[in-house]
């Protein structure tokens, strides 16, 4: 049986120990809460972070291992570049 820690919006921000995230799907660890600075901040600070489909419930994600990008070594290609001066992205 599959045992998901449900947030609410109006509790404290803080998260199950990212140890007790499923391995499948990887790393799933709670559901619910809502995207306050301070949840998303503390959520970031732990190595967590928001992954849902809009008008779903928010899921909260700490895979093992992580994806981490160093910014000192991205090399940008000349399309990116390109691309990044023009604008032609859009974040939402």
């Amino acid at each position: 049986m599959i045992s998901l820690q449900w947030l609410h919006a109006d509790s404290s921000a803080d998260f199950p120990p990212i140890e007790t995230s499923l391995d499948e799907p990887d790393g799933l660890l709670a559901a619910g809460g809502d995207l306050s600075l301070t949840r998303l901040i503390r959520a970031y600070q732990s190595g967590i972070f928001p992954w849902y489909n809009e008008n779903e419930p928010i899921l909260w994600w700490s895979p093992d291992p992580r994806f981490v990008i160093y910014p000192e070594k991205i090399k940008i290609s000349r399309s990116l570049a390109k691309n990044l001066r023009n604008n032609h992205f859009e974040i939402r």
